[in-house]
Formats: C-alpha cells, structure tokens, sequence
C-alpha cells in the first residue's frame, strides 16, 4: 500500500506567507503597463512602470534618506497611541461614568478631518518633528481604543468572578485574565493604528516639512514629476508593509496561544 505523499517543494513554496502578494503584484503590475500601452496614456497622466523603477534605482539613496523622518513620526505616534489608547480603554471598559463621557467624544473627533486641523500644529509647534508625531497619534489614537475597549468588554464574567473567587487580588485578575483575554483585539487595533500612523505622518509632512516622503510627494506633485511620486507612494506603501509586519510578529510572540497565530489553519487551503 503506497504511503500518502506529502505536499511537493512547489506546494510548499506557494502556500509561503509572502509568495502569493508577490504574485499578485507581479500581476498588477503587468496588469499597469500593459493598459498604459493599449490606451495609450500618456506620461503626464500615469507613468509607466519601467519609469517608476528607473527612478527607485536611481534615486534610491535619496528616498531612503527622506523615508527616515516619516518613520521616526509613525512610530514615535503609534508608541503614543498605544501607550495612551489602552489605558484609556480600560477606563471607558471598567467605567460606564467614563465611558458616557469620554466615548462620545472619541467619536466625534474622528469626524473632524486630520488634513484640516494640521495647520495648527505647525502654528502651535512649529516646523519640527512634534507636528507630524502627533497627526500620526491623532490618527493611530482611535483604532486601539475602539478595539481594546472591545477586547476588556469581551471578557467572561464567570472567568473574573472565579479568580475573584479564588482570593485574587484586582490587579493579579486583570493581569491573569482580563489582559490576556483581551490581547488579540488589542493587536487588531494596533496592526490598524500603525498603518493609519503612516498616513498621519505624511499629513503632518504635507502641511509643513522640509523633509520626509510626504515633502518629495508635495514638491513632485508641484513639478508634476509623477515617477518621482509613484516612487514616493511604493516607498510608503513599503513602510506600512514593514511596520505592520513587526507589529504582527509581535504579537506571535506574545500571544502564540491564539487561533490566528495557527499557521496550518491559516494557510491550509
């Protein structure tokens, strides 16, 4: 009787984390410069690929340097976010005081666009990095406090009330169980946040910077040099890749437990 052979090195190298997206930016890609050449769009509008490499090729140091400082602001907002998000989602959790006050306003400020409000923190902090850190927290702020006040909401009160039961203290009950229980929607709102931080960086950038990508967009957009501005967008579209990479080998190390740290459920079909 034959033994079940298992998955060919083919298989194995398809069913990769990071094979598939390639794939399909291949395809995009193909997918781009084959309309570009059919409809016959001109360079002013959307540049070709090839003209889009050329400029990472050649520029590459340059936007590599200018990447440094939308960086710095995304992390620099995302750390603010999560380390003034969570607390502030155990109390709106915990509180419904806190919670009738505080929520709506959370909300509300989400309504108000970041773009429009940037200018003043150039007028109240100047031209420095403190604009652009905190557009990055504005906009990386709400995304773990929706998620983390879901993931303290979400846990069983029978767990609570039995470590209660069992003589643990407050502290020693939320470190056991609310926390845990609450980790992978925290994480969620983190791979969210830092995303979103990436976008605020580049507003505070375009507002008022003499540096970062979101300064070569604006001074391509002004001389209309679109490959230079695709480039720009790649090298953006990179950051986010990567951050939210780290964030989520994060979490793999710290809550292995979960299900979607799983790897052949993930990636079993």
């Amino acid at each position: 009787m034959a033994e079940p052979r298992g998955p060919s090195g083919v298989t194995k190298a398809l069913n990769a984390a990071w094979v598939r997206p390639f794939l399909f930016l291949i395809f995009i890609v193909v997918i781009w410069d084959l309309t570009i050449r059919v409809f016959r769009i001109p360079a002013y509008q959307i540049p070709a690929p090839g003209d889009v490499v050329a400029v990472l090729w050649t520029d590459w140091p340059e936007l590599l340097r200018q990447a440094w400082p939308t960086t710095y602001a995304t992390i620099c907002g995302f750390l603010l976010s999560a380390v003034f998000g969570i607390p502030v989602a155990m109390l709106i959790a915990g509180s419904k005081t806190v919670e009738s006050y505080v929520y709506p306003l959370l909300v509300f400020s989400q309504s108000v666009p970041k773009i429009a409000i940037a200018p003043l923190f150039v007028v109240w902090f100047g031209f420095g990095i403190i604009p652009k850190v905190i557009s990055a927290f504005l906009l990386g702020f709400f995304p773990v406090v929706v998620s983390a006040v879901q993931g303290f909401k979400s846990v069983d009160p029978d767990m609570v009330d039995l470590a209660r039961a069992m003589q643990g203290s407050r502290f020693r009950v939320f470190c056991a169980v609310n926390l845990p229980h609450a980790m992978p929607a925290i994480f969620s709102g983190l791979k969210v946040s830092i995303t979103l931080a990436v976008v605020g960086a580049v507003v505070g950038e375009f507002v008022g910077s003499n540096s970062g990508i979101g300064y070569v967009l604006q001074r391509s957009i002004g001389t209309f040099d679109l490959p230079t501005m695709f480039a720009a967008l790649v090298i953006l579209a990179l950051m986010g890749v990567i951050l939210f990479w780290i964030v989520d080998r994060i979490e793999s190390l710290v809550i292995p437990w979960h299900v979607s740290q799983r790897e052949d459920i993930i990636f079993a079909s």
